[in-house]
């Protein structure tokens, strides 16, 4: 009784309500809250303080970013999910929230494809500072081994590098990326290497323009970070796998190195083993390897995870 009376206490009241409201979207900074809210950045923490101390709000620090979400690990996430659920989306206020709430996510996309468009060119050049991809490709084959029975698709497939690796492996290969300058890289080197297996579309992570269990391998490399839901890109690369199938996320490690942020429109610095696996098993996976490739100063993981019977 005492859990529920202070978690009705603690959203009893108007902002703290609309910061519910917004954070069952995604994850969510002071300041992106502060511009939707239109209120000062003491009044608004002070809200995430009590909504936080109560356990319906977790913080999560990268850097010198906080991010805020629902809680879902908490013993209050039962009822943190009731709450949400009850909230009324249909309120004026609310709705107008949730439009600010688009306002912002449009921007964050529009700073990442201005970002893509301007370095779709040196792309590979930029990634070889992170990560030794060489290392990380052989590892990846060595871990999935996968044949000419298996039908591949690489979300966010940018330059179309992992077609070219899987091609000679598989039996057919598919690329999504929103990026037009990424895809008309791509499909230049597949025309290049001959890979007639291959082929690249447009498409969103989080609406992958394919049907479900349609894949025997999924990989998603060096994406989420990119991302504000990684639970729903994971989600849906997880749809459209084949039972038995699986699926390799490929991100770095947490870090401290800002200007991946600043520079380069990272989301996310980094993701720990246990988030990863967190998400997969909600999203009906199963985590069967995880493997960390040392860097200076990025460390590269990869995950594996298997869609089960």
């Amino acid at each position: 009784m005492d859990a529920i009376l202070s978690a009705l206490k603690a959203i009893g009241e108007p902002t703290r309500m609309r910061v519910m409201a917004l954070c069952a979207q995604g994850d969510l900074t002071v300041s992106e809250l502060v511009h939707i809210l239109g209120q000062s950045q003491p009044r608004v923490s002070r809200h995430l303080k009590l909504l936080c101390e109560a356990g319906l709000l977790q913080r999560l620090r990268e850097g010198s970013w906080v991010f805020h979400r629902l809680a879902v690990d908490s013993e209050k996430a039962q009822i943190v999910e009731k709450l949400v659920n009850v909230i009324p989306y249909e309120d004026e206020v609310i709705l107008r929230d949730l439009q600010r709430l688009d306002e912002v996510k449009h921007d964050r996309a529009e700073k990442a494809a201005a970002f893509f468009k301007m370095n779709a060119q040196r792309w590979e050049e930029i990634r070889a500072l992170h990560a030794d991809d060489k290392e990380v490709e052989f590892q990846l084959l060595e871990i999935l081994k996968p044949d000419s029975n298996q039908d591949l698709l690489d979300i966010g497939t940018g330059t179309g590098r992992f077609l070219e690796v899987f091609s000679p492996l598989i039996r057919q290969g598919w690329g999504v990326d929103l990026s037009p300058e990424m895809l008309a890289i791509a499909r230049a080197k597949i025309e290049e290497g001959g890979l007639s297996n291959c082929a690249v579309r447009q498409g969103d992570m989080y609406q992958v323009p394919f049907s479900a269990e349609s894949f025997d391998l999924v990989t998603i490399h060096q994406v989420l970070h990119y991302t504000d839901e990684p639970m729903t890109a994971i989600s849906e690369a997880a749809r459209v796998l084949r039972t038995g199938g699986k699926l390799a996320l490929i991100d770095f490690a947490p870090h401290e190195e800002e200007t991946l942020r600043t520079q380069y429109q990272h989301r996310r610095l980094g993701f720990d083993e246990d988030e990863i696996s967190k998400i997969c098993q909600d999203c009906g996976l199963t985590v069967t390897h995880v493997q960390h490739l040392p860097g200076t100063p990025l460390t590269v993981t990869i995950w594996v995870a298997e869609k089960k019977d």
